[in-house]
Formats: structure tokens, C-alpha cells, sequence
């Protein structure tokens, strides 16, 4: 959406761009049959082709419709894709181009682009190819849960509840929201393990490591772990927080 707004500039009327996005918007809803899969929404892109060509043919059919001096321009016609006859070839180009990064495992894009993206809630749709982070959020509300339970998890280790059989409350919570992220397919296999075991990785490797590092090497075992458990509490919550961003931010890319 966002490339076919940026090429309809110079080239349609602002009506005409409005009328032509809104078409363009709503055959692809209808052409994604709701799917939420990254993967299956950029296979059904890569069938209308490039932007710039279906900009191009609607500046055609505009500038046909008014040298025949038809009835107004309907919004019941629309730009052909993948499967009509008369392809161009700037289109065909394309949509080959992307074929071959389906086949392949998916790029990153640009370093936080995604997350950038998701972030302007308050911007143009059309500048942020449609989904802001309350789009995210309400597409994606079972992994929103999720990474709120993690977060909430390591706020709460400061308050010392009282634990649940033999459980602290922190790490309860933090096990159904691992639940959660783990039987999501919004994300890879290896996002989720990342963002699942930063938590345990930060309250561990962390908490030994910045342990050690305060006692040094000449200290006794029980005075390195009452400095473990001082210190592992907050690597905890500084693991959480990372596996969060992180999950965060591979929900929001979905370039």
C-alpha cells in the first residue's frame, strides 16, 4: 500500500489516489481470506505485482474512461493481477522477484523497520503500509497476552509474594506466558525459544556471572550465593525485558 501511494503521486488526482487505495485495499482483504500469516498476506501481494505497474494501469483506464467520455469512473473494476491474461512485463519481473524471496527464508529488512512501523500509531496508514501497533495489537491479542504475562512476571519479582505450592508467583506467571508464546505461530521456532528462555538465561548465566564478578575469586561459596540471589532477580527482569523486545519486535516486522 505504501508503494502504490508513493507511485500514484504526480500520476493520480488526490481523489483518484483515495478511490484507487481503497480498491486496492479492500481486493487485497478479499484476496487474503483473513489469513494473519505473514507468509501466506506476502504470497497474495506478490500476485497483484508491482505497485508502480498497477498505478499504470490506472492511469490508463482513467485516461481511457475520459477520452471515451464514459459514465464516471466505477469502483467496480480494478487492476488486473497475476492470473489475468496481458501481464506486463515490469509486473511478471516482479512478481518473480518475489517469488524467489518466498522460497527463500524471509529477511529482516531494515534494522527496526518493522518496529519503527508498528510504533507510528498515529500516522498515515498509507505511509505505514496499513498496520500501526493497534492493528497489531488487536490481530495478535492471545501474543499480546503473552508478552504482557512475561512482563508482568518480572515486575513481579521485587514484591516477595508468598509461593504457590512450591512455585514463586513471578515464575508461574512466567510459565503460562511461555505456555502461550510457544503454541504461537506468529512467530519462528527460533523466536520463541529465544524470547521464552532470555528470562532463565538472564536469572542463570547472568546472575553467575555478575555474582562472581562482585565477590571475586577469593570469596567463599555461601557469600557468591547470597551475592547470586541478590543479583539474579534483577538479571531476571533485564532477561525478560530482552526476550520481550525481541518478541516484540518480530511480531511488529512483518515485512
Amino acid at each position: 500500500m505504501s508503494k502504490a501511494a508513493d507511485a500514484a503521486h504526480g500520476v493520480l488526482r488526490a481523489d483518484q489516489r483515495l478511490d484507487f487505495s481503497r480498491r486496492l485495499r479492500a481486493r487485497i482483504e478479499q484476496e487474503r481470506h483473513g489469513s494473519q500469516s505473514a507468509r501466506e498476506v506476502a504470497k497474495v501481494l506478490a500476485r497483484f505485482g508491482d505497485p508502480r505497474a498497477l498505478v499504470d494501469r490506472e492511469a490508463r483506464r482513467l485516461a481511457e474512461a475520459r477520452k471515451e467520455q464514459e459514465e464516471p469512473e466505477s469502483t467496480a473494476r480494478f487492476p488486473q493481477i497475476r492470473d489475468d491474461p496481458g501481464l506486463p512485463p515490469g509486473a511478471a519481473r516482479s512478481i518473480r522477484l518475489a517469488q524467489d524471496r518466498l522460497a527463500r527464508r524471509p529477511g529482516r529488512g531494515m534494522p527496526l523497520a518493522g518496529l519503527r512501523r508498528a510504533a507510528m500509531s498515529s500516522a498515515n496508514p498509507m505511509s505505514t503500509e496499513g498496520r500501526d501497533a493497534g492493528t497489531i495489537v488487536k490481530e495478535n491479542p492471545r501474543e499480546t497476552i503473552a508478552m504482557l504475562l512475561l512482563l508482568v512476571a518480572a515486575l513481579l519479582v521485587p514484591f516477595n509474594l508468598p509461593p504457590v505450592a512450591i512455585f514463586a508467583v513471578p515464575v508461574v506467571v512466567w510459565a503460562i506466558g511461555t505456555v502461550i508464546v510457544l503454541i504461537s505461530e506468529s512467530w519462528t521456532w527460533r523466536d520463541r525459544l529465544l524470547g521464552t528462555s532470555a528470562p532463565i538465561l538472564g536469572y542463570t548465566v547472568g546472575g553467575v556471572l555478575v555474582g562472581g564478578l562482585r565477590v571475586g575469586a577469593s570469596a567463599g561459596f555461601d557469600r557468591f550465593f547470597t551475592e547470586f540471589f541478590n543479583v539474579s532477580g534483577i538479571m531476571f527482569m533485564i532477561g525478560t525485558g530482552l526476550g520481550v523486545i525481541l518478541l516484540a519486535y518480530r511480531l511488529f516486522n512483518v515485512s
